[in-house]
């Protein structure tokens, strides 16, 4: 197969030292170029790197060097360096907020990227010029919800509630995420449905569903490391049975690599974290009027709710398997 040349910007953060690490071992991709505003000039360590490749300034980079470039920069900065990539030749695979939604205030390359939820895009990424990964939120609902959307059996608003690792909030030094502050404790943030991936699992959602999707969600901080657990409750437009409830999911995902349908039971981090799957469990609520379903889904925040998504789609761009250099 084919080896491609990788640019990795802003390896330092979490995101970009997990897609670094990944990459160092991938059988195909060829680390070429990773940037570092605050560790430029130093040496890039990972295991299983080839050779060594020193840290370079952003403003100094030359991404003509790079067929692919996958950009771990802040939101906010990193549509602007996906447009000089793709000036310089480069497909580009932006994992920051920047190209999720094509809105009003949204930069001009969000109208033509692709989504990239590998397992509702797939043919769409094989050929895109520009990727937009998913968030790490909205990775997990909307793969939970996807069987439910596409089949229009959602009644009502969609209640998630999701825990995420302080991982997710970036490496950056925050008074709030110390371990002193977060230690033996779990909260609630961005409260009254004002976090920024809603919008994400709006429009998202709603290509599946062909309509509006209503969602209220709240995220939580969790005081672990790495992971993210969401547990969904969907009204239904129809009572289902447990086991006809869960053949939906079985059915559409029988074939993912990346998707693990639980036969019972709801998953836990412990199921997913060190890999880039999603665990899903499903059970109908009892003991109420209307009929309604609980959806558990779990993930590793920085695989494949960032750097494995990123690699997943990676491979496909590269026509090389898609589970290539990837921990099941």
């Amino acid at each position: 197969m084919h080896n491609y040349a990788v640019g990795v910007l802003g390896a330092n953060g979490y995101a970009g030292a997990e897609l670094v690490r990944l990459l160092a071992r991938h059988p195909f991709a060829r680390l070429t170029l990773a940037t570092s505003r605050s560790e430029a000039g130093r040496p890039l360590r990972a295991p299983g790197l080839r050779q060594p490749i020193a840290l370079e300034a952003i403003e100094a980079a030359d991404l003509s060097r790079c067929d692919v470039v996958l950009s771990c920069l802040p939101h906010g900065e990193s549509a602007r360096w996906v447009a000089e990539a793709r000036e310089a030749g480069a497909r580009a695979i932006d994992l920051s907020a920047d190209l999720r939604v094509d809105g009003d205030d949204s930069p001009p390359l969000a109208g033509a990227s692709v989504y990239g939820l590998s397992e509702l895009a797939r043919d769409a990424v094989r050929d895109a010029a520009v990727v937009a990964n998913p968030g790490c939120y909205p990775t997990a609902a909307l793969l939970a919800l996807a069987p439910l959307l596409r089949r229009r059996l959602v009644a009502g608003p969609v209640i998630v509630n999701a825990a995420s690792g302080v991982t997710g909030a970036g490496r950056s030094p925050k008074r709030e995420l110390l371990y002193a502050e977060v230690a033996e404790d779990f909260r609630a943030y961005g409260l009254g449905n004002t976090h920024r991936h809603l919008a994400e699992m709006r429009v998202h959602g709603g290509r599946v569903a062909g309509g509006e999707v209503d969602l209220v969600f709240t995220p939580h901080l969790l005081p672990i490391r790495r992971g993210i657990l969401e547990t969904i409750y969907v009204p239904l437009a129809e009572r289902l049975s447990e086991p006809a409830a869960r053949a939906l999911w079985a059915d559409d995902y029988a074939a993912e690599p990346f998707v693990d349908v639980l036969p019972c039971g709801a998953p836990s981090l412990a199921d997913v974290v060190g890999t880039n799957r999603v665990a899903i469990g499903v059970a109908p609520v009892a003991h109420s009027a209307a009929p309604a379903l609980v959806v558990v889904a779990a993930i590793d925040n920085l695989l494949k709710g960032a750097a494995g998504q990123a690699v997943q789609n990676l491979n496909l761009m590269c026509g090389w398997t898609e589970t290539e250099g990837l921990p099941c």
